[in-house]
């Protein structure tokens, strides 16, 4: 997750630490963003390394291209990571000697208006990373059954209310459609109790419907089962995550490589931002850092 300051991406120190580089390795970075973590890593493997970038998002990927402009051993592509197999196959790359994954929202898109990710800025509900993906937050809220829209709030944002404001969404939209964010918050704090939680009432209806829209989890899954084919002896994966239902899927498959032999986990409990961190970027707080290795053959 690139912050504001794109020098200073999430927990960087201790992912270069923990991904163990060594010059001239080949890196494979399945999110990146803003390029923070890439441009570090890049630094580190030297000029007879490599480094492949992957991100669904064109407006980061631009960013990347400018902030990378000076490396000519960095290959920027537009992808899925759940689709590695095939953009590893096109590039002719069989092995890597580390993965990297930082999953959730960058600064960027919570950011920008347009995006539709935030509930602080009034914006049409869209909340894709990819932008030509066809599915938007519009079409969830707006065309979903009741039933639908409830599972989905329970499922992925932990929602306690969510038969109530998927109740709440359906009535709304009978007399009008719900085209903007400012309109689902205002639904969502109408509906729900404020005094039982600290968090904003919409936080975890946005959660949700971003990550359906972007089919984030099964992303992950598909991911993490298909980059262990592609690891050279020794190398790692770190995944740094934001919320627990991502960290669980990175917990539980990486206890399933380890049980299969292949893999150790090298982090026992996950890595969590410094103090210092947090108080220089508040969104950085809830980031967990979790790190696998290849055994050594």
């Amino acid at each position: 997750m690139c912050s504001l300051k794109l020098h200073t991406p999430v927990m960087c120190k201790e992912l270069i630490r923990h991904l163990k580089l060594n010059k001239g390795a080949t890196i494979l970075d399945c999110t990146v963003g803003c390029a923070g973590h890439a441009e570090a890593i890049l630094k580190e493997i030297g000029p007879e390394g490599s480094l492949i970038g992957l991100d669904q998002d064109d407006e980061a990927l631009g960013i990347a291209r400018n902030r990378l402009g000076k490396y000519s051993n960095c290959t920027l592509i537009q992808g899925n990571f759940r689709n590695m197999d095939a953009i590893l196959a096109r590039l002719n790359i069989n092995k890597v000697d580390g993965m990297v994954f930082d999953l959730g929202l960058s600064s960027l898109q919570i950011d920008s208006a347009a995006r539709g990710f935030s509930i602080r800025l009034d914006a049409p509900l869209d909340m894709r990373m990819d932008k030509d993906s066809k599915l938007s937050a519009f079409d969830l809220v707006n065309f979903l059954p009741e039933e639908g829209l409830s599972d989905i709030l329970r499922k992925y944002g932990e929602e306690r209310w969510h038969n109530r404001i998927a109740r709440a969404i359906v009535r709304e939209r009978k007399q009008s459609m719900i085209v903007s964010t400012r309109q689902l918050v205002d639904l969502v704090r109408r509906v729900t109790p404020s005094r039982y939680t600290k968090i904003h009432p919409a936080t975890r209806t946005f959660q949700a419907l971003r990550i359906a829209v972007n089919d984030e989890l099964e992303t992950l899954n598909i991911g993490l089962n298909k980059c262990i084919n592609y690891l050279n002896p020794g190398a790692r994966i770190c995944v740094i995550s934001f919320h627990s239902l991502e960290d669980r899927i990175v917990k539980n498959q990486f206890r399933k490589f380890a049980k299969g032999g292949s893999l150790k986990i090298i982090t026992k409990k996950p890595i969590t931002p410094s103090r210092e961190e947090i108080s220089a970027n508040p969104r950085a707080r809830s980031g967990k850092l979790r790190v696998i290795e290849k055994n050594r053959e």
